[in-house]
């Protein structure tokens, strides 16, 4: 079971647990995320989910690109660590064929995504979470959890817990030297590349 709340916890403890990470039973710094080799890798689930202007988003939009999909909360700490980093990363690439897909696994819905996005300037399309898309992805026990996810819509890498930004923009950089999907031509990769935003 994954939680939607930080730990209860109070005044100072609070401030030490969102410091230290405590956004979940087990928060971690994962460093062993590395690429799948290509026979390794899985589907990710297709999902359907409303962004902030209440337009549906399905992952299959994205088929093409190399997408970072990362679940997460305002509440927690080390989500707030690695936003920054997912900003430079899109400001960077999405260019090449790459998007961030952020999906908030807040109760408190927009009324707190809103706000905190705002205030952070986030420059890619984040989405309201529910259980059911926590599910197909097996649970989702810890946030953040991230998924790097190959141009053919295939799991290319986990990362559960706070992970090194590094590992981030290696993962990133390797999917995107792959040769895209077969029967992707220039015209259909000059498409995706100006698709979903």
């Amino acid at each position: 079971m994954y939680r939607l709340r930080p730990p209860a916890v109070t005044g100072i403890a609070a401030s030490l647990a969102l410091l230290l990470g405590a956004c979940s039973t087990s928060v971690r710094l994962d460093k062993a995320a590395a690429v799948k080799p290509d026979q390794d890798r899985k589907s990710a689930p297709d999902f359907t989910l409303k962004d902030a202007d209440g337009r549906p988003v399905h992952l299959s939009d994205y088929r093409g690109k190399v997408v970072l999909l990362d679940f997460w909360a305002t509440w927690c700490g080390p989500c707030a660590m690695e936003i920054p980093w997912f900003m430079d990363l899109e400001r960077r690439n999405k260019d090449h064929g790459f998007a961030v897909l952020g999906v908030s696994m807040d109760d408190e819905g927009w009324d707190a995504v809103k706000p905190f996005v705002a205030k952070l300037g986030v420059n890619y399309r984040v989405l309201l979470g529910n259980d059911l898309t926590a599910q197909l992805y097996g649970g989702v026990d810890a946030l953040p959890t991230t998924f790097l996810i190959d141009r053919e819509g295939r799991i290319a890498a986990v990362h559960v817990g706070l992970a090194d930004r590094r590992d981030f923009e290696d993962g990133v950089e390797r999917l995107l030297q792959d040769p895209a999907p077969a029967g992707t031509g220039r015209a259909t990769l000059a498409a995706v590349a100006g698709g979903p935003k």
